[in-house]
């Protein structure tokens, strides 16, 4: 056992334990912006459907349900305008972090493969490289990379955790320069649909694709946008070629979405409005400790999209941290995210109304 977690980094989250007692001593109470794990209730038409789907006693399929994958496709088209998708070009996964962590040894890569990630970037895309003992790397740019052994690119638009946005013109230029290098590319995008500032895009638009799915895999999550992290609900669309075997892979480890979590999906894709209600929540908390931050003397860079605020008071991420416990808040030390995120901290919006606006007091 050893032999594989000493491949691992330290958990990051067990660093920040001492300031979360810290900020739980306040007097009012902690309000945690760390992890950014939602706290709105799951929608009621989604609780019916997993409760309705609850006397499930047989095995469910990797695959989905044919339901589940007409729900999936549906919304592909639907939500990110993209064209002929089928149930070929679909898989349910069982939630998106497993999906990145396991995706470069079922992909089969290993020694002499190498695996590159944005420079700031969520940690699981590294530990995924390691677990298969392959390579990796960070980059600015990925079309500077060298494309000789690289065998998996991962894009993140928009970003965990800075909320910047890939612009449509980028990101056809990425798919363009990973083609042409055999180069195999996975978009992370499960904060697609909490634009700001932005519009967000999928590299499985037309615009950015050419109407080709070649060599391009988009992963979606219901986490954030419906409050389904419990549930651990996502989804991959994309090439077939690259799909077909990921499923079979999937089938021999049993790597099952349960049955009533296919039926909430089911639900939780087919209604757009109880997404807008969320993002209407989203909105009026980030509006409120954007500018508490600001007034307290933070800088707040990108942003324009996600459920986080990419903040910096010009000093090590670490003391921001302290500063902030003090005063009950926690928050994320950008250094989890790469070095370069070392004088800046991730404030995740998703705490209640209440919990907010007792930071938006302390602040």
């Amino acid at each position: 056992m050893s032999a594989v977690s000493d491949r691992l980094p330290t958990f990051p989250w067990d660093k920040l334990t001492p300031y979360k007692a810290t900020a739980a001593a306040h007097p009012d109470g902690i309000v945690d912006l760390s992890v950014g794990t939602p706290v709105d209730p799951v929608p009621e038409l989604i609780q019916k459907a997993l409760v309705a789907a609850a006397d499930s006693p047989g095995y469910p399929t990797v695959w989905g349900t044919p339901e589940l994958r007409d729900a999936i496709t549906g919304w592909v088209e639907r939500r990110l305008g993209a064209r002929d998708v089928t149930h070929r070009h679909v898989l349910p996964i069982v939630g998106s972090k497993e999906l990145v962590a396991w995706l470069p040894t079922q992909l089969g890569l290993g020694p002499g493969d190498r695996v590159a990630y944005p420079r700031l970037a969520y940690p699981t895309y590294e530990v995924g490289a390691r677990l298969a003992r392959a390579a990796y790397e960070v980059y600015d740019d990925p079309t500077e990379l060298d494309p000789e052994g690289l065998k998996l690119l991962w894009l993140n638009s928009p970003s965990n955790p800075t909320g910047k946005v890939l612009p449509k013109a980028e990101l056809t230029r990425i798919v363009a320069w990973a083609r042409e290098h055999g180069v195999l590319l996975f978009s992370d995008e499960c904060y697609l649909e909490l634009g700001w500032e932005a519009d967000p895009v999928s590299v499985l638009h037309p615009d950015v694709n050419g109407g080709s799915y070649e060599g391009i895999v988009a992963v979606h999550s219901l986490s954030k946008r419906s409050n389904l992290a419990g549930y651990r609900a996502a989804f991959l669309a994309g090439d077939p070629a690259v799909l077909a075997p990921l499923l079979e892979i999937r089938k021999h480890g049993g790597m099952m979405t349960s049955a009533p979590t296919q039926a909430a999906v089911i639900a939780a894709l087919g209604d757009d409005d109880h997404v807008r209600v969320q993002r209407e929540r989203y909105a009026a908390r980030r509006t409120l400790l954007r500018e508490a931050l600001l007034a307290h003397g933070f800088r707040i860079e990108h942003s324009e999209a996600s459920l986080y605020l990419w903040a910096t008071r010009g000093e090590s991420c670490w003391d921001t941290v302290s500063h902030l416990a003090e005063r009950g808040i926690l928050v994320a030390p950008g250094d989890f995210y790469g070095p370069a995120g070392a004088e800046y901290v991730r404030v995740a919006l998703t705490a209640t109304d209440e919990r907010v606006a007792a930071a938006v007091r302390r602040l």
